[in-house]
């Protein structure tokens, strides 16, 4: 099964705090000030497990400036999956996919406009996904203010494992805006709108709805889904940091989101940085709630087969809440010692990460009558392990 496709609630959470890592890595001048990011390599290494899902693997990341005007990087992925979650064990059987990305990007700064470009391959068995992204922004009124816009556009191919004559094309397109402001000395505020565009085939070509069917012994059949062919959303977000006389750091985030499926979907988080100079060490601390509501044509069990146009029965559509708490330490150190390098940092992040679903049914306790099951519901572990180099 693709892992572009499959967007569980839990490995979508994990692939946009990984894409986090890499960005704030390769693209932490775009929004932020008309600087450069440092000359630096990373090697991670990140990992879930929970919900009966396991991702793991390596990713590298080198970045070169030049003349401090240009930057380069390049970052290689991979995710290593196994799968028996209960998406799959409910018609199918466990199954083990690779999934390999390849990016490239170049960076521009003339005065205090900074420039970026890049480009995404992403591989697996039966998907290939193409984006490119272009973004740009500006520092104003005396570097106090940035303003930052961007534009991505991907095209994806769809195919089926065993099904030789199943090829779809998707087309996706992002637009987003950040607006960056220093309130005083101590705080710093940004928000964003982000709003995305989707064309083409949008669901698992795997995956299927249940509907009631009494010929059937459990009581009801399965079937495939079927989604609409367009999807709009737009998310906006405001986040504020707040930094304390003691050097620490008080981080807030709330996010709202909305699409033309009938999800809407808000989340709030805090988080608290506080260093130990003395050991060269930085303390991270977070909570984070997020609940959304179901999509309109979702059921966890519609009344018959065919029972309307569009038919989804995808968790990651269903109205559910997360609730995560997550910790990190990051030690800083001279690599003088190494060739070449000038610091390094070696970075250790967890979150743990509850999920409750209010409509989708637990269909691998048998015995029931079909839709009196209990709710699924499940929790899982996000493991980041990084280390930086600076030269």
């Amino acid at each position: 099964m693709p892992l572009k496709i499959l967007q569980s609630s839990a490995l979508r959470l994990l692939l946009q705090t990984l894409l986090g890592v890499i960005l704030l890595a390769a693209f932490s001048g775009v929004s932020l000030a008309a600087v450069l990011p440092e000359d630096r390599s990373d090697i991670m290494y990140h990992g879930y497990e929970g919900g009966g899902l396991q991702v793991d693997g390596p990713s590298v990341l080198v970045r070169k400036g030049y003349k401090d005007k240009v930057s380069v990087w390049a970052n290689y992925y991979v995710d290593m999956i196994t799968s028996a979650s209960i998406d799959v064990v409910s018609t199918a059987s466990e199954y083990t996919e690779e999934r390999k990305e390849k990016s490239l990007g170049l960076d521009y700064l003339h005065g205090k406009t900074f420039m970026g470009l890049s480009y995404t391959n992403s591989e697996e068995s039966d998907y290939s996904a193409h984006s490119w992204r272009f973004g740009i922004s500006q520092d104003f009124f005396g570097d106090l203010t940035t303003l930052g816009v961007s534009y991505a556009r991907g095209a994806d191919t769809v195919r089926r494992n065993g099904d030789l004559n199943f090829e779809e094309e998707t087309d996706r397109q992002t637009y987003r805006v950040d607006l960056t402001q220093v309130i005083t000395k101590n705080m710093l505020i940004s928000m964003n709108y982000e709003g995305v565009t989707d064309e083409g085939f949008l669901n698992n070509p795997y995956r299927q709805v249940r509907y009631l069917d009494p010929n059937e012994t459990r009581g009801y059949g399965y079937e495939l889904e079927v989604y609409p062919r367009t999807r709009t959303s737009s998310a906006q977000a405001i986040r504020a940091m707040y930094f304390l006389p003691y050097r620490a750091a008080v981080k807030l985030e709330f996010r709202n989101y909305n699409d033309t499926w009938g999800i809407d979907a808000y989340n709030f988080e805090l988080g608290y940085v506080h260093p130990i100079e003395k050991y060269d060490l930085t303390l991270e601390l977070k909570y984070r709630y997020y609940e959304q509501t179901a999509a309109d044509f979702y059921s966890d069990l519609f009344p018959r087969s065919n029972a309307q146009n569009f038919m989804a029965r995808d968790k990651e559509l269903a109205a559910f809440q997360t609730q995560t708490i997550g910790g990190g330490i990051t030690y800083e150190f001279n690599a003088d010692w190494l060739p070449g390098f000038k610091r390094g940092s070696v970075n250790l992040f967890m979150d743990y990460i509850d999920f409750q679903y209010d409509d989708f049914r637990d269909v691998t306790r048998t015995g029931l009558a079909p839709g009196t099951e209990p709710l699924y519901g499940f929790d899982s572990v996000v493991t980041r392990f990084f280390v930086s180099l600076y030269y």
